[in-house]
């Protein structure tokens, strides 16, 4: 891979929308009518750039990878923030977390619990620091983040079950902190959105108190991986399908059915009894389809659901504000529905 031209491509990442905008002129991909946008483009190009020529990274590599990105792409916590560590239950002991509190929120405050992102096997609490921090202070809220085990350490269950431990303890009084349900949103991003719905399909078969709502931030409900938008943007650069494989292969056991609906969330009998629901899409994001089939079936299983859509964007742009523009607008988005749902 050229110097120069990777060199290039993180000024043009960094340029003006309108001037990135200019300099692709026409030559920006549609799919299904949905033309990606400009700074979605470069970003693309960048790490298209970056990975060319590579094997599959390590799984210590991708996190490492990971944690780069969102050091240099993520704007970070505001100061105004205050944030303290804390643990919180697991299925198999205590597990790290952390609770974000804006300025004149107090710590019996409205909440919403995050889960984050990275295909199961990578991501953190300090790879989210900056969209907590961000969304915190946009919505007023109290945010606890939290650190669920990772495969290929701790593969299918670990995650989904420490989910539903954490999500216990905080809402009966038996963790450090506590929620109360009325006033508590769960929320996560691409497999932290694949987790949300997971514990919502939990909660719903335990006749555990349901929160007040969940936040699917580009979620993967459905891992057969056979919509249309998985065909169509197999090769998309930022997550194409060839990662998400390697993903759920460390995530889920050989043998492991993936119609589980607490692997593929999409199958759960208990749509139309869950809390109502705020989705964000992407349309040049392979889970594009997964994101707006989830918003139809909750629909027609009776249930409430906002789906907010960005026909030209990719995944995780929403962790990608010091670059794309709209991932502030859909933190903004997010931020507004959750002011409304937890008042």
């Amino acid at each position: 891979m050229s110097k120069l031209a990777i060199l290039w491509g993180f000024l043009r990442l960094n340029l003006p929308e309108p001037i990135v905008a200019a300099l692709y002129g026409e030559r920006r991909e549609i799919v299904e009518g949905r033309r990606i946008n400009a700074k979605a483009k470069a970003a693309s190009d960048l790490v298209a750039l970056l990975r060319a020529g590579q094997a599959m990274p390590s799984v210590e590599e991708s996190r490492q990878q990971l944690a780069a990105m969102a050091a240099k792409l993520e704007k970070p916590c505001p100061a105004s923030v205050a944030k303290q560590d804390i643990t919180l239950p697991g299925a198999e002991g205590m597990r790290p977390a952390r609770v974000y509190l804006p300025e004149g929120v107090g710590d019996e405050a409205a909440t919403l619990l995050f889960l984050h992102g990275g295909g199961w096997i990578q991501g953190g609490i300090e790879t989210h620091d900056g969209l907590c921090g961000r969304l915190a202070e946009m919505a007023g809220v109290r945010v606890i983040s939290y650190d669920y085990r990772l495969a290929p350490e701790s593969p299918f269950p670990a995650a989904v079950d420490d989910v539903l431990a954490c999500y216990k303890g905080l809402v009966g009084g038996n963790a450090e902190v506590r929620a109360d349900p009325a006033r508590l949103v769960v929320g996560g991003d691409s497999a932290g959105g694949n987790l949300t719905a997971c514990l919502m399909h939990d909660l719903c078969e335990a006749g555990v108190p349901l929160p007040a709502g969940q936040v699917l931030l580009y979620p993967g409900v459905d891992a057969r991986l056979s919509t249309e938008s998985m065909q169509d943007l197999r090769d998309q650069p930022l997550l194409p399908a060839e990662r998400i494989d390697w993903y759920l292969g460390m995530y889920l056991p050989e043998a492991q059915d993936r119609q589980d609906p607490r692997v593929s969330p999409i199958f759960s009998r208990s749509l139309g009894k869950q809390p109502p629901a705020f989705i964000v899409a992407a349309g040049h994001d392979p889970l594009w389809d997964d994101a707006r089939n989830y918003a139809e079936m909750i629909r027609a299983a009776g249930g409430e659901v906002e789906i907010v859509e960005y026909p030209g964007q990719i995944h995780a742009f929403m962790s990608l504000t010091k670059v794309i523009p709209q991932g502030d607008e859909a933190l903004r988005e997010t931020a507004r529905w959750l002011r409304a749902r937890l008042g």
